[in-house]
């Protein structure tokens, strides 16, 4: 029988819409270009990916500025933010929250974890075992927490945002499959190049830039947009060509297993977003070309070369299927 509560959680108020799509958009790039210097690319994609209402998966080495991208899109869009580091020690209730009694009121508080926010980085999440990784499952794929019996919904917009270190490091957990299926997008930064880390070394310090980046959007803004990137048209050609993709990583002997249908709609909400940052009202077969490594590189894998790099999986994907 579940424990009495005596208490529920309250979602953050709503504001305003946004007055045009095109400049909002312009306006966020704009800003989280100026600290994360010389990686536009990958801007761009994890600002699709939230649009998209997915979760982003940042893999890469310490120090490239994986838990900045996370700060510097909090402040951006306005979203209450809460960030986890993820150890070998970490527990469920450490994310999710606990019930305590209260002797005054002789019942069972709920006292919320910091996954009870609109924007939640899960910083090092391969450092934690996966009985730690899995108190994510349900938070991402259906936005609440089921503690004790009880279901409580997150807060709206919610977006996970995790960094994980390559898994040759010392001390490293590797994601379990289903935990990867739950992120939309993984991406890679990489070392800058020589002008963006000249700019580095005579810019300001990262995290003193951050706390000064002022909102460009505030939530029911960032909800509007994500609202418009489902009205983005996708014709007939497009789904048939998206359809082909599929169907070929279905093909036995291939792949060792195809895309899922979960990992369909990824695809094509990620390419609505992508079409909607690049300020068209349709999708092209090249959105979805551009989005084809971050969506689909972390749920394929050849059978033949198992150790291939996620980038060139999916461009033997995209040459092996032709455009209708």
């Amino acid at each position: 029988m579940p424990w009495p509560t005596c208490d529920g959680v309250l979602l953050p108020p709503m504001n305003t819409l946004p007055s045009s799509p095109a400049s909002s958009i312009d306006a966020i790039l704009t800003q989280l270009n100026t600290v994360i210097l010389g990686k536009s690319g990958p801007i761009r994609l994890a600002l699709a990916c939230l649009l998209a209402r997915g979760h982003l998966l940042v893999e890469d080495l310490p120090g490239v500025g994986k838990t900045t991208l996370a700060h510097a899109l909090a402040r951006t869009l306005g979203l209450q933010f809460q960030r986890i580091q993820f150890t070998s020690d970490l527990l469920p209730a450490d994310i999710l929250g606990v019930p305590v009694f209260s002797s005054e009121r002789k019942c069972f508080e709920f006292h919320p974890g910091p996954i009870f926010s609109q924007l939640v980085l899960a910083d090092e999440i391969n450092r934690a075992t996966p009985k730690s990784q899995s108190a994510l499952l349900e938070a991402m794929e259906e936005q609440q927490v089921t503690i004790e019996g009880i279901t409580r919904h997150l807060p709206v917009p919610f977006f996970v945002i995790a960094t994980q270190n390559p898994q040759e490091q010392i001390g490293t957990f590797p994601l379990p499959e289903s935990q990867m299926d739950r992120f939309l997008m993984r991406l890679h930064l990489g070392y800058p190049d020589a002008a963006a880390e000249r700019a580095l070394l005579r810019g300001q310090d990262r995290r003193e830039l951050v706390e000064t980046l002022p909102t460009q959007v505030d939530g029911s803004a960032l909800l509007a947009l994500q609202q418009q990137v489902t009205q983005i048209h996708v014709s007939d050609a497009l789904l048939d060509y998206l359809q082909a993709i599929i169907a070929h990583t279905r093909q036995p002997g291939i792949y060792r297993m195809g895309l899922s249908p979960r990992a369909v709609l990824a695809l094509l909400r990620a390419a609505q977003a992508w079409a909607m940052v690049d300020h068209r009202d349709h999708v092209l077969p090249e959105d979805i070309q551009a989005v084809l490594p971050p969506v689909a590189g972390h749920r394929l894998h050849l059978r033949e070369s198992p150790g291939l790099a996620p980038e060139q999986v999916t461009r033997r994907l995209i040459e092996a299927v032709p455009v209708p």
